[in-house]
């Protein structure tokens, strides 16, 4: 959808819209029962609310391409990915509060495990405690280069946050992360004098992390991530008309939101807290994003079954959501994260859209199967989710005479 076009729809409303996006919730299905996390799922509210809403399966992006967070989460926000790309280091930068400034090249990183070859081992370092997080990142501020300010953040659990300033650096660097274990991390390609700077920095920078790390096994080393400059896009309320406002306890969620302009409401770490605080700001804001990331990070350890328990406990709590009388629902995630593959996937995303004025389908349980056949289509770009919302939600002009 065309930003400018759907802007020119705009009306004013005192509608309501809620986005819940369990994130990396499609999957697929385990051997023993045929059945994907979510179809496995004791999910009652998710599959009345199914019953009365429009359902399909979206497309993050277009057809085979693997999504990340930021394009997946874009793409169901209404941005096209391919047009608006950004780095997760910016995102990161921005979840944690950080003053990112014109110019500075923000990099998002794991702290991982490799053996004495430097091949990574863990890519997660057994994702290590925030608190044993914050010890190395005071370790790592120790690192001095020349010209440059270093900067090192702690995120969450195993991610933290390295910002560069400085004279002329660029964010067009490659991801050290080589996304498998048994692989060393990978080296810089550089396609300009900048990104050649920038990249010289940063190997010097990784040559003294391993240093500093030698003897913090797991954690002996880094991958990073998502190299970026903060762009200047327009903002949600701009491009929709929405005061909008994000409840998301990870800081990388709470950095796109905020890239966005949308508000960041305080909140606990559990998914009941989530929604307590959904509840206690319901009067200040037309449109909610309620994100749950515990989904996706089950996926990526191949742990089915607490992905499962995931989805029940988001499931509990919909009463909650439907207590709130909200114009509009829309249930989906960023991308499919299968146990199976512990990884992020191509593949399409369960998604149901809620409102009085949808038009149902035949579809009674929220799951890829039963969504496949749902009215939406089994898929759909993304992007088209917000105009559709904002059509239920009586937020947009007829077009033409």
């Amino acid at each position: 959808m065309d930003l400018d076009f759907i802007r020119k729809l705009i009306k004013p409303s005192d509608t309501k819209i809620v986005m819940l996006v369990m994130d990396g919730i499609g999957g697929l299905p385990k051997e023993e029962n045929n059945l994907t996390e979510l179809e496995s799922a004791n999910t009652p509210n998710l599959d009345n609310l199914a019953k009365k809403s429009i359902c399909g399966l979206q497309q993050p992006v277009c057809t085979g391409i693997t999504p990340g967070s930021g394009p997946g989460h874009l793409g169901i926000f209404g941005y096209n990915p391919v047009k608006y790309q950004v780095g997760r280091g910016v995102l990161a930068a921005l979840g944690v509060g950080f003053n990112l400034l014109p110019g500075d090249v923000a990099a998002r990183g794991n702290f991982c495990t490799v053996d004495e070859n430097g091949c990574v081992l863990d890519r997660r370092a057994g994702r290590i405690s925030t608190e044993k997080n914050q010890e190395l990142c005071e370790l790592l501020r120790s690192i001095e280069l020349p010209d440059v300010k270093v900067f090192v953040e702690t995120v969450k659990e195993h991610r933290l946050l390295l910002v560069l300033r400085g004279e002329g650096l660029s964010g067009d660097l490659n991801d050290t992360d080589p996304q498998e274990i048994g692989k060393k991390p990978l080296d810089f390609k550089t396609t300009s004098h900048e990104s050649e700077k920038t990249g010289n920095y940063v190997r010097d920078f990784l040559e003294q992390a391993k240093n500093v790390l030698s003897d913090h096994y797991p954690s002996n080393m880094i991958l990073l991530r998502g190299f970026s400059e903060k762009p200047n896009w327009p903002t949600f309320e701009e491009a929709f008309g929405l005061k909008s406002a994000a409840i998301a306890a990870y800081p990388m969620y709470r950095g796109l939101a905020k890239l966005l302009g949308m508000s960041i409401l305080e909140t606990g770490t559990t998914i009941k807290d989530e929604f307590t605080t959904l509840e206690n700001n319901w009067n200040d804001y037309d449109f909610f994003y309620l994100h749950v990331k515990k989904t996706d990070s089950y996926g990526e350890d191949g742990n089915f079954d607490r992905k499962v328990s995931v989805i029940e406990e988001t499931d509990r709590e919909i009463s909650r959501l439907l207590n709130l009388n909200p114009d509009v629902i829309i249930v989906t995630g960023d991308h499919s994260t299968p146990s199976l593959k512990k990884a992020h996937s191509w593949h399409p995303v369960p998604a149901l859209l809620y409102s009085k004025y949808c038009r149902p389908d035949k579809v009674d349980h929220f799951g890829e199967r039963a969504c496949i056949t749902g009215g939406l289509g089994p898929r759909f770009p993304a992007v088209d989710l917000i105009p559709l919302a904002l059509a239920n939600a009586k937020r947009l002009e007829k077009f033409g005479a």
